[in-house]
This record gives structure tokens, C-alpha cells and sequence, in this order.
């Protein structure tokens, strides 16, 4: 029977390597991260006699799920029609239903949407009225294609009801293999939305289940795409434990390897583990069941081992790897794996004999990918091809390729790869000197990544964007040619799209951090915040420092220095240094006024003539790890002139400021050593300090737990949390966090218990002050730990330090703050100033060590 032979194809293919992971739905119930048709429970069994000879339909079927399966989708597309066909003459309406929602999703591969969506809808018209198990197993199964069809056209919501409708059927037929299938690709859909919490907390009950799974071989499938499922949403020690244990119980069962070891090994690479990554590759290689498991392997692990600069063992692995590439079917599997391996080669060598192979491995993929119909696996082959013949100067062969690639993702409904053809684009225009054009073709790159914002910091590793080669870039490029002057003033035109473009910048940072997508803020003109501020945006390009200046109610300025990035960078780091404790004012002076000189001295008119007294930054790059108030114009520190704030960008949340009689704070503070962290003796006289400034809860020492300030800050909508205890910003959200009694509790955990309190009570927090936290040591973009907790905490505003100071000194300085906040009419800025200044005016504490690493992010009202 055809049900049979069916399953019988599907039990070889219940491990599947990165390349095909996602596993035939009805097997292992893989997410929809890249779907797989369910190839569904086509059977003959009540089908009436037919001309064609018994065997001719399920010699059909198994074929195409072999064409399916090869990556073959076309020939798969055209032996699933003759299929139907002779199940219409048949009026079978069930394996009419599966033929269906087999044929839905490979036109899904092939990018063919609209034929897609006719199949599955075709395929649930047919399977509804029916109501045997069998049609409800169908059911269940096309409505997990459908979800698949809606997520992937960004219909998240719509892919969640489907997937909760399939998860309704399964509980039906008590199938709870269908079950946990249904509530993984639900866990997608959820994260798509932002429903992070809910992801979780679904995704903890599934593994439970799969503990209690008997059958070892499905429950080792099953934590292998699980670990997958954990590595996707950022918990990658969950997805490592996950992905070990799927390997235990493939040693114990003797059954295939290599896909836990590959999925380990990407899971041990994304934590920076590259020796163990290595390891668990090679393994992968080793135990590979088939030549397309090993090429897997060996791909992922020549890329790691350029990675991490082992050029002489890539070059041997590359000549081993060659010879196996020619042995590959004509199949999707086979076009990427050539194209994987063309990209490694040329990061090996920019030699003519390295980029001549190069060329055909990609010049032989674009042309198997054609005779496959498979537009997108060509787009990918000529896309690269194109950057060839950019990386060698031909640029009119590599426009012209790249206009054949982004046309063909387009009709893919592929924007992962079409942002990237436009971005190439951009490149060859701009180098051609057309820059109208390449500003249109950035343009359109930009809008690209907006749309595709959840998939660049939840995709599989082999489609996973490398942040800051891959979309970074983009960013500024396109406001290098925005701003570009040619002898002719910028137009405003032109500085608006800049200041909107460095603006998405930050938010692309921001998701890149928290791999996820993360803020949804609306932008707020400056004018209607605060009519008094000014806004600043640094701006770091390769070739120099450009600063946009936004006054309200005047035309936005620019201003440029011709000083090279890598210049900037050193400038930053040495003023960074200038700060330490041991400096002396002979050597931080000078580095603070080059600084000055490059950021404020071209404002300075603009700034007096319009009375600014506030000073708001949209800082860039190394920037963000800076002080802004120890910037020195010769007489003066800018602190002593102006207000300072930093924002992410005019993301601000119902503007207004903090009015004395609602200035209630509830304080968390750690005196005494902890897991590792020395003791803060300041502290106790801080909290004391304040509780006798304004009304205060407080939770110290022992009672200082993750559980009690959960409590706490859900219970007591009080407007201002002060958390003084050790913390840390870094580039990395794992190691984001602060430190209470009985545990560390990281950003994005900080983030939910502190948005949880403004679902419940509706009041965020004004005001979120950390006030013994730093940056990472030797992390350029430590900041962006600062940001993520300012942004993830929904708080208004957040007083945080760069850099730990000393433990008397902060507490002074947390006195005087609350001092001058509870002063009626008192910015939030200006109360920060104040305090700093007065430290300033110390003789035993004027060192910008003790006074400048305070900062305020977010609205300074």
C-alpha cells in the first residue's frame, strides 16, 4: 500500500543533517524553520479500480518524495500532478487532500507562494468534510502546512491559529507525537509576534513531554530539533543539553549520529566554542551515513576553521572536500553545498586560480539550480557569482548578474537574499559613479532588512546574518552616500533619510543584541519633547566622522571631519583610557578636546544661538563606551554647559517628566560579597541615604532575592527602581545582568519581570537606576548592554554607570542625585547634572573617574 511505502522512506529519513533538519512533519515534528512537505497518509485503501496497473500511483508517489527529498522539487511537482490526476478520475477526495498538501509545500521550496496557497486551500476544502482518523490526521497535517505558508509570508498570527487549530485535532485523535509537532511550530509563530514568555513556557512543557517519551528513537529525533528550537530563541546551554541528549540516546540505540553532532556543534559555535565546535564536526563527518551528511559536516566545519584563522588545515579539508562536491545529485541540497564551498575557497585566497575555481563551482550551481526550476537556489548561485566579478572590477558583468539574482529572489519571495542583490547593487552603482541610483538601490536594501527584522536574529545558522558583515554595512554605506556633499549643500531631503536610517541602525543593533526583534517604539518629533534640546548624531564612517544636528523647529545640519575610522577608534580608545583612575589632567585633557573639537566645536554656534540647554546623543560605535559629559572645549567640561541624555533614537514613551509627590522608589541593595563579587560597603549608606530623602521600600542583603524583587515590583507600582548592586553591560545578553542575593538575574529575564509589572499595573517605570553596574572589560560594544537594558526594561529612563566607581563616591553622588529630583519643576537631566557637578567641585573627587561615568538613557524630561 502507498501508506506503507510511504512510511517506510520517512523511517530513513528521521535524522536529517543542517541542510535538510527540518524533518518530514509527520515523522518528528520538526519546526517550520524550513518546512518540508508532510508527503501525508496517501492510501489505497478505499479506492475504487482504475485503468493504470496497481503499481503505476505508488510507484508515482515514492518517486516524487525521492525527487522531494533530493531536493528535486519541480520533478517532484510534476509526478505529484500525474498523482492527482488519477486520484480526481478515482474521486478519491482523501489522497486527492494529500496529494495536495504535498504538492503546497513544494511549491513552497520553490518559492511559488500564490501556487502554494492554492494547494493548501485546495487540499483543506477536500479534507474537512471527511471525518475518519485518517482524514483527521490529514487535517491536522495540512493545517501545519498551512501555518507554515502563513509564517513565511509573515502572517504570523494567522500561522498561529492554524497551528493551534492542528494542535486541537491531534488532541482529538490522542496523537501526541502530532501534538508536540503542532506546539514547536506554534513556539515560531509566538516568537515572530514577540510573545517571548509564552515561547518559553510552551517549549518547557514540550520537553517535559519528551522526557516521558518511551520510544528512545522518536524521543532522540525529537530533542534534536528541540535543541534546534533552543538554539533559534538564544538559549543555547538549553540547546546544548538538548542536543547532547540526543546524541546519548543515538549512542545507546545505535542509530545515526552525525545529525545530533552537527546540530551540537552549531550549537557549541554559536557560544564561541570553536575547538569543541571542530570536534563535534568532525565526528559528524565521521559518522556519516551518506556522502551528503559528510559534505554537511565538512562544509560547517571548513567554514569554522577560516573562522578561526587555521588556514593551512581549511586549504587541506578544502582539496578533500572538492572531489566529493562532483559525486552530489543535481539537487538543492547539492547547488548550496556548492555554493558553501565556492564562498569558503575565496576567503581562503584572492589569487586568480583560487577565484577562477571559485567562479565555476558557482557557475555550475547556477546552472543545476536552473534545470531544477528552483529560482532561489539560482539566485544565491548568481548573486555570489556577481560579487566575483565586483571583487575583480568587472562591473558591468556583475551588474548584470546581479540584476538576474535580485529579480529571481524577488519572484522567490526570498527577501533574505534579495536584500543582499540590492545591497550588491548599491555597490556597483556607487562605484560606477551613478549615485542617485545606488542611493535608490540602498534604499531599498534598508527597507528589506525593516521587513525581514524578526528572521535576521532568529534564523538557522546557515542562513543566520553575521550582524556586522552583513547588515551593518548597509546601514552606513547608504548614509556615506546621503550625505556625501560633491560640492553641494546635502538637501534636507537627503538629511532626513540619513537621520532615519542611523536611527534603524540602533534598532538593528538592538534586535542583533537580544536576538530577537525586540522594540516597537514610534518616533517623536524633537520639538514636541522638549523645545530646548538639541540632538546629536555621531555618525562613524569609513572615511570619516560625520555629525547630524536636529534643533527644533530649524533645518537639520551636518557637519563632517575627514578623519578615518580607524583614526576614530584610537582617538576613543585612548580617551577611554585617559579615564582611569591614575590619570593625570595633563594627559586626559588634550584626548577630551580633540574629542570636543570633532563632536561639538562645528555646533557650537547653532547651539547658542538657539539657547539649547539639553543635549541629547544618538551615539555610534565605540562612542557608546564614552562619557560624553568629560568632553573639554579648553575652559570648560560639557557637563558644566549643557544637560546630557542618550537615546537609542527619538524611541521615547509618553514623554513627561517625574513630578516630586509621585517620587516613591523601591531600592534592591548588595553590601555583602556574593558569587565571586566583593563586597560594596557604600552601599548600606546609600540605601539608608536615600530612604531618608524620599519614600522608599527596601529589599538589602538577604532579602535582595530574584523572587522578592519579582514580587516587589509587581505589587508596587512605585515609580523609580534602584538596584545598587554589581552589574554588567556587554555586547552579549547572556552576560547582561546584575547580581542579587541569591542569584544573577541577565537582561532579558530583567525585561520580562519588569514588563510583566507594566502589564499588571499598567504604570512603567519612570526611572530605572543601576548604580554599581560597568561595561565589560576589553568590549568595544559594551554599551550596547547599557541600551538593552534600558530599551528591555520599558523603564522612561535609566541612570546607569560605564564604569564601577568608587563605592563612597557613588553613594555621595546617589545622595545628591535624589536630592536635587525631588526639587519641584526638576528634569531627570538636570538633576544628574547637579549632582555631577558637585562632585566636580570636590578637590578629592574632581577626576572624571568619579563623576562622568553617570549617564541617562532614554527620556531626560
Amino acid at each position: 500500500m502507498i501508506w506503507q511505502a510511504i512510511v517506510a522512506v520517512r523511517k530513513r529519513w528521521r535524522y536529517m543533517g543542517l541542510g535538510c533538519l527540518v524533518a518530514v512533519l509527520l515523522l518528528v515534528g520538526a519546526t517550520i524553520a524550513k518546512a518540508h512537505p508532510l508527503l501525508s497518509a496517501i492510501s489505497t485503501a478505499n479506492a475504487a479500480p482504475t485503468t493504470p496497473t496497481p503499481q503505476t500511483t505508488p510507484q508515482l508517489v515514492q518517486t516524487g518524495m525521492e525527487r522531494y527529498q533530493a531536493g528535486q522539487f519541480a520533478a517532484a511537482i510534476a509526478l505529484w500532478q500525474q498523482v492527482l490526476a488519477q486520484f480526481t478520475q478515482q474521486g478519491d477526495q482523501l489522497n486527492q487532500a494529500a496529494v495536495h498538501s504535498n504538492l503546497a509545500l513544494a511549491h513552497q521550496q520553490l518559492g511559488q507562494i500564490a501556487e502554494a496557497n492554492q494547494a493548501i486551500a485546495a487540499s483543506l476544502t477536500l479534507v474537512r468534510p471527511l471525518q475518519s482518523p485518517e482524514a483527521q490526521t490529514l487535517h491536522a497535517q495540512a493545517l501545519n502546512i498551512q501555518g507554515s505558508l502563513r509564517l513565511a509570508q509573515g502572517q504570523a498570527e494567522a500561522a498561529l491559529d492554524a497551528w493551534q487549530q492542528a494542535t486541537a485535532l491531534y488532541e482529538q485523535l490522542g496523537d501526541a507525537t502530532g501534538i508536540y509537532r503542532s506546539q514547536i511550530n506554534q513556539s515560531q509563530a509566538m516568537r515572530s509576534l514577540g510573545l517571548y514568555a509564552r515561547a518559553k513556557t510552551l517549549l518547557e512543557q514540550v520537553n517535559q513531554t519528551l522526557q516521558q517519551q518511551p520510544d528512545a528513537t522518536l524521543k532522540a529525533a525529537g530533542l534534536l530539533n528541540l535543541g534546534e528550537v533552543l538554539r533559534l530563541v538564544g538559549d543555547l546551554p538549553g540547546s546544548q543539553a538538548a542536543l547532547e541528549q540526543s546524541l546519548a540516546i543515538a549512542r545507546q540505540q545505535a542509530t545515526d549520529q552525525s545529525a545530533p553532532l552537527l546540530g551540537l556543534g552549531n550549537a557549541l559555535r554559536a557560544q564561541q566554542q570553536f575547538a569543541a565546535a571542530l570536534t563535534a564536526y568532525q565526528q559528524a563527518s565521521n559518522a556519516a551515513p551518506t556522502p551528503l551528511a559528510k559534505i554537511q559536516a565538512d562544509l560547517n566545519q571548513l567554514s569554522l576553521l577560516i573562522e578561526s584563522n587555521q588556514v593551512a588545515t581549511a586549504r587541506t579539508l578544502a582539496t578533500q572536500i572538492q572531489p566529493q562536491l562532483s559525486t552530489l545529485p543535481a539537487s538543492r541540497t547539492g547547488v548550496l553545498a556548492q555554493i558553501n564551498y565556492a564562498q569558503s575557497l575565496n576567503r581562503l585566497g584572492p589569487d586568480q586560480e583560487t577565484l577562477r575555481r571559485s567562479v565555476q563551482f558557482l557557475a555550475t550551481a547556477a546552472q543545476q539550480a536552473r534545470t531544477l526550476a528552483d529560482a532561489r537556489a539560482e539566485s544565491y548561485a548568481l548573486g555570489y557569482l556577481a560579487g566575483l566579478y565586483e571583487q575583480n572590477q568587472q562591473w558591468a558583468e556583475a551588474q548584470r548578474l546581479t540584476e538576474r539574482s535580485l529579480a529571481l529572489a524577488q519572484t522567490s519571495n526570498a527577501p533574505d537574499i534579495a536584500y543582499r542583490w540590492q545591497w550588491q547593487l548599491g555597490r556597483l552603482l556607487a562605484a560606477q559613479g551613478n549615485r542617485s541610483q545606488a542611493i535608490g538601490a540602498y534604499t531599498e536594501a534598508v527597507k528589506t532588512l525593516s521587513s525581514i527584522r524578526n528572521d535576521l536574529v532568529s534564523n538557522a545558522l546557515d542562513v543566520q546574518f553575521s550582524f556586522r558583515e552583513s547588515v551593518e554595512p548597509v546601514y552606513r554605506q547608504l548614509v556615506g552616500l546621503l550625505l556625501q556633499l560633491d560640492g553641494a549643500e546635502t538637501s534636507q531631503d537627503n538629511l532626513r533619510k540619513a537621520r532615519e536610517v542611523i536611527e534603524s541602525l540602533q534598532l538593528a543593533e538592538l534586535d542583533n543584541f537580544f536576538q530577537e526583534a525586540c522594540l516597537q517604539g514610534q518616533s517623536v518629533q524633537i520639538d514636541q519633547v522638549d523645545p530646548q534640546a538639541a540632538v546629536i548624531y555621531p555618525i562613524i564612517l569609513s572615511d570619516r566622522l560625520e555629525v547630524v544636528l536636529s534643533i527644533p523647529n530649524q533645518p537639520l545640519r551636518h557637519y563632517a571631519a575627514p578623519v578615518p575610522q580607524a583614526q576614530l577608534d584610537q582617538l576613543i580608545s585612548q580617551m577611554r583610557q585617559s579615564l582611569r583612575r591614575v590619570s593625570s589632567r595633563s594627559e586626559r585633557l588634550p584626548i577630551a578636546q580633540n574629542l570636543y573639537n570633532l563632536l561639538i566645536r562645528p555646533l557650537e554656534a547653532d547651539l547658542q544661538t538657539n539657547t539649547i540647554k539639553t543635549l541629547a546623543f544618538v551615539l555610534d560605535g565605540g562612542l557608546k563606551n564614552l562619557p560624553m559629559a568629560a568632553l573639554h572645549d579648553g575652559q570648560q567640561f560639557l557637563i558644566e554647559k549643557y544637560n546630557l541624555a542618550i537615546t537609542p533614537g527619538l524611541q521615547l514613551l509618553s514623554p513627561r517628566s517625574l513630578q516630586p509627590q509621585q517620587l516613591r522608589v523601591l531600592i534592591g541593595g548588595l553590601s555583602a560579597e556574593r558569587g565571586g563579587f566583593v563586597p560594596l560597603p557604600g552601599v548600606e549608606v546609600e540605601v539608608k541615604e536615600i530612604g531618608s530623602t524620599v519614600p522608599s521600600q527596601v529589599l538589602f542583603n538577604q532579602e535582595f532575592t530574584a523572587a522578592a524583587l519579582q514580587q516587589r515590583v509587581q505589587s508596587l507600582p512605585y515609580p523609580v527602581l534602584h538596584l545598587a548592586t554589581h552589574g554588567q553591560f556587554s555586547s552579549n545578553a547572556d552576560e547582561t545582568f546584575i547580581l542579587t542575593w541569591d542569584r544573577v538575574i541577565n537582561v532579558k529575564e530583567l525585561g520580562t519581570l519588569l514588563q510583566t509589572r507594566d502589564e499588571i499595573t499598567r504604570e512603567p517605570i519612570e526611572l530605572l537606576v543601576m548604580s554599581a553596574c560597568q561595561t565589560a572589560a576589553g568590549d568595544q560594544r559594551a554599551a550596547l548592554g547599557l541600551a538593552g537594558v534600558a530599551v528591555r526594561s520599558g523603564a522612561r529612563s535609566t541612570l546607569a554607570t560605564l564604569w564601577s566607581v568608587d563605592d563612597e563616591s557613588t553613594s555621595l553622588f546617589m545622595q545628591l542625585f535624589y536630592r536635587e529630583l525631588v526639587k519641584p519643576g526638576m528634569r531627570k537631566s538636570e538633576a544628574l547634572r547637579l549632582a555631577q557637578l558637585e562632585l566636580l567641585k570636590r578637590p578629592q573627587l574632581n577626576h572624571p573617574y568619579f563623576w562622568a561615568p553617570f549617564v541617562m538613557v532614554g527620556n531626560w524630561l
